[in-house]
């Protein structure tokens, strides 16, 4: 699985794709310098229960651990995975 983080302006995105489909994409804006809020995340059915999540979510924590950044998780999704994985903690914004 390939997973790519693109970035916009203010928002940016992680996408994963499988033999080039989309299997799953993590969205979140860049409101200031320090900091970026995950808001969402998809998975496509055919790929539930595969991981496909939580590997977005460790390809925009690496690129926060990178950039210096803290991960504000609005969406469900990363918000209980950041409650459930000690190991990203570290960029998670207080």
């Amino acid at each position: 699985m390939e997973i790519e983080i693109r970035e916009r302006a203010n928002k940016g995105f992680a996408i994963a794709r499988e033999n080039k489909k989309k299997a799953g994409l993590m969205s979140y804006s860049i409101p200031g310098s320090d900091f970026i809020i995950i808001d969402h995340t998809e998975v496509e059915p055919k790929y539930n229960g595969k991981g496909v999540g939580e590997k977005l979510l460790y390809k925009i924590v690496e690129m926060a651990r990178e950039k210096n950044l803290k991960i504000l998780p609005l969406c469900p999704f990363a918000n209980t995975m950041f409650k459930k994985l000690d190991d990203i903690r570290d960029v998670l914004k207080s």
